[in-house]
């Protein structure tokens, strides 16, 4: 591989931003990708692909490099140096490029490799508290699993297609799917593209969503005509997968405490075509109170650590904090507590989280149903989807109803 000067530039500035700035990496990549329009798609690949390894695996690399946060841009060109060694791509003749001892890089790599911290390029406190709720050997094959690139699945939109006739409409427009065993409604991609400039993504035919992440409105059992809140809709994935499980008919009231994803979502429904949900900001406990005994079936979506999903949020690893983790758990048990309230008698509700940390999970829903809140409802299931077993992102999902 032949390096290009401009593209690499791009790369650094870009984990300049992510790193010493704290910007998102996705935002990070998204202005990267619009620095030059010349570029075609191999040209954003590497950069985009780039950007997201050396954030992935910025604990390890910079542990060989021996370089300490805030990185100085030297620092960022060895960080670059040692993923070019490790992939065995030769460096150029640059300025910015120290002589490297490629020798020392692959020693030290093979050294690091046998302590999980460093293999798996993750914070102490995060391999403790993996460690300390699933165990070493769970944690182990979870953590190395959940360091792979996400693949891309889509969600076939079954208000206007069929996953059959949406394989092969991708198919004329150059990309190419498969069926994923167990999964209803999706494809799979054979290599990354970019769908959303396809001409079915226009037309409203599929969303992005990992595999694990439409179990969960399936889990919750709707049929068309109910009444169906997403508390924590945000930009609507899942709220989209509920109207499309029944057929646009009933109600979806979609929730958040951010308008700004809401309008996001209002923008996703009218592509896919969906006219039975409507959307409330929780700006105060009113719009809740309102909605007491009133839902067939609530989907609480839980705020969490994002555990499950830092394959496709590699950055959240370092963002995320000991005391975020202890807070978040504080919000877990308030949401369910005041917005189960909004069941009716007889319905159902389903706990959802993309973590897999028990803490976050069933350790929450056992808390619930012992609380006064709580002894209304019964325990009917629940299903922990990890990464190393599915292939996919890490989930929780638990389904309750109202005696």
């Amino acid at each position: 591989m032949r390096l290009h000067r401009n593209l690499v530039f791009a790369v650094i500035d870009s984990l300049r931003d992510i790193f010493n700035e704290g910007v998102y990496a996705d935002k990070a990549v998204e202005t990267a990708l619009r620095r030059d329009k010349r570029w075609g798609a191999r040209d954003r690949k590497f950069v985009a692909e780039t950007i997201y390894e050396i954030v992935r695996w910025k604990r390890l690399y910079a542990e060989i490099a021996n370089v300490k946060e805030p990185f100085s841009r030297q620092d960022l060109w060895r960080l670059f140096s040692v993923w070019c060694v490790l992939r065995g791509i030769q460096l150029p003749d640059w300025n910015q490029i120290e002589p490297t001892p490629t020798r020392r890089i692959k020693g030290k790599f093979d050294e690091l490799s046998k302590i999980r911290k460093f293999r798996e390029s993750i914070p102490d406190w995060i391999d403790a508290v993996g460690a300390e709720e699933l165990g070493e050997k769970v944690w182990t094959k979870e953590i190395a699993s959940l360091n792979k690139q996400a693949e891309v699945i889509l969600r076939t939109n079954t208000l206007n297609t069929t996953k059959e006739l949406l394989q092969k409409q991708l198919r004329e427009e150059g990309i190419d799917t498969e069926f994923i065993k167990g999964y209803d409604d999706a494809l799979k991609l054979v290599e990354r593209a970019n769908v959303f400039k396809t001409e079915s993504f226009k037309k409203g035919l599929f969303e992005v969503q990992d595999a694990s992440s439409q179990l969960v409105a399936t889990y919750l059992d709707v049929e068309p005509g109910m009444k169906v809140i997403d508390t924590c809709a945000g930009a609507g994935g899942k709220t989209l997968h509920l109207a499309s499980l029944m057929k646009n008919k009933g109600q979806i009231i979609a929730m958040d405490i951010y308008e700004s994803k809401l309008k996001k979502l209002k923008v996703r429904a009218r592509r896919n075509g969906v006219h039975n949900m409507d959307t409330k900001v929780i700006d105060s406990t009113k719009p809740i109170k309102k909605l007491y005994n009133k839902a067939d079936r609530v989907l609480i979506d839980a705020p969490c650590s994002g555990l499950g999903v830092i394959r496709r949020n590699p950055d959240s690893k370092w963002k995320l904090q000991p005391e975020f983790l202890d807070n978040i758990k504080k919000v877990q048990q308030d949401v369910l507590q005041s917005y189960s309230k909004m069941v009716k008698s007889g319905g159902k509700l389903v706990y959802a989280t993309c973590s897999v940390l028990p803490s976050e999970n069933q350790k929450q829903v056992v808390q619930f149903l012992a609380s006064e809140s709580g002894k209304d409802f019964t325990f009917i299931s629940d299903k922990k989807v990890l990464s190393h077993e599915s292939g996919f992102d890490g989930f929780y999902m638990a389904l309750l109803q109202k005696k």
